[in-house]
C-alpha cells in the first residue's frame, strides 16, 4: 500500500488524470458487459399469428407473469422458458389458428336449439376439425375449410356436396401429391363428397392441381420411368458394383381416352329358348230342317229324320330361337405405356495388379449379352410395341480427389455453448487486457523509475588529471588547480583567487565536449523526472 502511495505521489498531474480516466473507462466497460451478459436471451415463441390469436397469447403470458417482447407479428420470450411455455399454452388451446371444432356442440342444449341451428354448428365444427388436421402438414401455416352442403328437397334428388380449402404455406407451394391428399382427406370426412369436388387454393400460389391433373399421363410416365430406373440400377449394382452403371429410361404413354363397345351375333349358334304347341279339335251336327210329330215329342224319340255330323282337328307348334350374341365394352384410359426406351451405360471391368496399378478392360460380349437379357426382362421389353434397349460398356471418367478428408470435430460440442455469452466474455477480457497493457502498465513503469531530484552540482568542476580520466567525467568539485599545469591560452587558471564563474567559463571553453555531455545528461534527467 505504501508503495502505491509513493508511486501516486511521484506522478504528475497529467498522468494522474490519465490513470483516473482509464480506470473509470475500464470500470464502465466491465459494468456494461456485465449488464449485457445478464440480459435475458429472447427466443421466438410464435410468429405470423392473427391479431386476435396473438392478443390471446400475450394475455396468457401476462397472467403467468412471463416477460415477452412483440416485434412485428412475432412474440419473443426467454429462451430458457420457450419450450415450457409452448406446452402450457397448448394445454390452454392457444394459439387458436384453426378455429373451434367439435367443442361447439358442447354449448348446444336441447332447449331452444332448432334443427337449423344444430346443422349450422355441426358443419362449423367439422370445418374446424378438418382445418386442424390440415395444419399438421409441416408446410402449412394457416388453413380454412368451407363445406357446401346442398339442402334436401322433397321432390328432388339429393344434390352432391362440394368443398373448398384455403391454405397459406410457409414458403414453397404444396405439391400435387399433397394437394391430392388434402382433397381425399376432406372427401373422406364428408358423406357423399368426391375428391374431384374439392378445390384447394393456396393464398400465395393460387389454385392447386386437381385430382385429374395430378394423375395426368405425363406424371404417370415419369413415375413409371423412375420405378423402372431404380429396378435396373439395383439389378446391375449386384453384378458391376455400385456407381458403375448409368441407366436412363424414357416412357411414352398414351394420352387419349378410348371407349369401344362391340356386339357380335353368331347365326350358327342358335338356341331354342321356348316351344309353344297348340292342339284344337271339334265336332258339329247339322239337320236337314224337316219338322214331324216325332220331332215334337218330349223325349225326342221321334227325332227328325235327316241330320249331318262333322269333326275338326287343328294342331300347331311354335319354337322360339335366340341367336348367340357377344357384347364387349373396352375402355382405354390414358397412361398406358405406348413405347419404352432404355439406355444403359456400364463401366469397364477394373483390374488391380499386385503393385497397386489399376487398369480397365472392356467387358466380354457374353457378359454384355447376359446383362442385356436381364435388363430386358426387368423392364418388360416388348419389341412388337417398338421398345428399344441399348446397353454399352465404356470407361467412366474417374473423379479427381481434391481437398482433405472431412472428419468429425468439435461442432456438436460447440453447438451446445452459448456463443453470445462467450463473445461477451471475450470482449470483456480484451478490454481488460488492452487497458492493463497499454495504459496502466506504461504509467506505473515510468513512475517506478522516478527518483528524487538531485541537488544542482557546484559550478566548479575538477577536470581529470590524465587522458584516461578525461574519458569519464565524475562531476566532482575540486577547487585546487595547482596539480594541473596551466595552459598558455588559460592565464586565468593560475589565478586561484579569481572569480569561480570565470574559472567555470574557462573550464567550459577548454573542455567543450565534456561540458556538453554533462549538460545533456542533466536535461534528460529533468525530462524523465517531470
Amino acid at each position: 500500500m505504501q508503495n502505491l502511495l509513493t508511486l501516486w505521489a511521484n506522478l504528475s498531474l497529467a498522468r494522474r488524470a490519465v490513470i483516473l480516466g482509464a480506470t473509470l473507462a475500464m470500470f464502465l466497460a466491465v459494468l456494461g458487459l456485465a449488464r449485457l451478459a445478464g440480459q435475458t436471451n429472447m427466443a421466438l415463441l410464435y410468429s405470423g399469428l392473427d391479431p386476435a390469436a396473438a392478443g390471446q397469447v400475450v394475455a396468457a403470458l401476462d397472467q403467468q407473469g412471463v416477460t415477452s417482447e412483440i416485434r412485428g407479428d412475432s412474440i419473443y420470450v426467454d429462451q430458457a422458458l420457450r419450450d415450457t411455455l409452448r406446452m402450457k399454452l397448448a394445454a390452454l388451446g392457444l394459439p387458436e389458428t384453426a378455429g373451434t371444432g367439435y367443442e361447439l356442440l358442447d354449448s348446444l342444449s336441447g332447449f331452444g336449439t332448432t334443427s337449423q341451428m344444430f346443422d349450422a354448428a355441426y358443419w362449423r365444427a367439422k370445418e374446424g376439425e378438418l382445418a386442424r388436421t390440415i395444419l399438421a402438414l409441416p408446410t402449412v401455416k394457416a388453413a380454412r375449410v368451407h363445406i357446401a352442403e346442398a339442402p334436401t328437397e322433397v321432390f328432388q334428388n339429393k344434390a352432391k356436396p362440394s368443398a373448398s380449402v384455403t391454405i397459406t404455406t410457409r414458403g414453397a407451394a404444396l405439391t400435387a401429391e399433397q394437394a391430392l391428399s388434402v382433397r381425399h382427406l376432406v372427401a373422406g370426412a364428408v358423406s357423399g363428397l368426391q375428391a374431384s369436388d374439392v378445390a384447394v387454393i393456396d393464398s400465395v400460389h393460387g389454385l392447386m392441381a386437381s385430382a385429374e391433373d395430378a394423375a395426368a399421363p405425363s406424371t404417370a410416365g415419369d413415375a413409371k420411368a423412375a420405378e423402372i430406373k431404380a429396378n435396373v440400377e439395383r439389378l446391375l449394382a449386384a453384378r458391376v458394383g455400385p456407381n458403375s452403371a448409368v441407366v436412363e429410361v424414357t416412357v411414352a404413354v398414351i394420352t387419349d381416352r378410348e371407349e369401344v363397345n362391340e356386339r357380335t351375333l353368331d347365326p350358327q349358334g342358335k338356341v331354342a329358348i321356348s316351344t309353344e304347341v297348340q292342339d284344337k279339335s271339334g265336332s258339329s251336327t247339322v239337320s236337314d230342317g224337316t219338322v214331324t210329330v216325332a220331332s215334337n215329342l218330349p223325349d225326342g224319340a221321334g227325332a227328325a229324320g235327316g241330320s249331318n255330323q262333322s269333326q275338326t282337328a287343328d294342331k300347331s307348334e311354335r319354337v322360339n330361337f335366340d341367336v348367340s350374341e357377344t357384347t364387349r365394352q373396352v375402355i382405354k384410359l390414358p397412361g398406358a405405356v405406348a413405347k419404352l426406351s432404355v439406355a444403359v451405360l456400364v463401366d469397364q471391368e477394373k483390374n488391380v495388379a499386385a503393385d497397386g496399378t489399376v487398369t480397365f478392360q472392356p467387358r466380354s460380349d457374353d457378359e454384355l449379352a447376359t446383362l442385356r437379357e436381364l435388363v430386358a426382362s426387368a423392364v418388360g421389353l416388348n419389341p412388337d410395341r417398338g421398345d428399344v434397349l441399348t446397353l454399352k460398356s465404356l470407361p467412366f471418367q474417374q473423379p479427381v480427389v481434391e481437398g482433405t478428408l472431412a472428419e468429425a470435430g468439435f461442432g456438436p460440442a460447440l453447438g451446445q455453448i452459448d456463443l453470445m455469452a462467450v463473445l461477451q466474455l471475450a470482449v470483456l477480457a480484451l478490454v481488460a487486457l488492452v487497458m492493463g497493457l497499454f495504459v496502466l502498465r506504461p504509467l506505473l513503469l515510468s513512475s517506478s523509475r522516478a527518483v528524487p531530484r538531485l541537488a544542482a552540482p557546484a559550478l566548479v568542476l575538477s577536470l581529470p588529471r590524465s587522458t584516461a580520466e578525461a574519458q569519464a567525467l565524475t562531476g566532482e568539485i575540486d577547487d585546487g588547480v595547482g596539480d594541473r599545469q596551466a595552459s598558455p591560452r588559460d592565464p586565468a587558471l593560475t589565478d586561484t583567487t579569481g572569480d569561480p564563474v570565470a574559472r567555470l567559463r574557462l573550464l567550459i571553453e577548454d573542455r567543450q565536449a565534456e561540458s556538453m555531455e554533462i549538460l545533456r545528461s542533466w536535461m534528460e534527467y529533468d525530462e524523465e523526472a517531470a
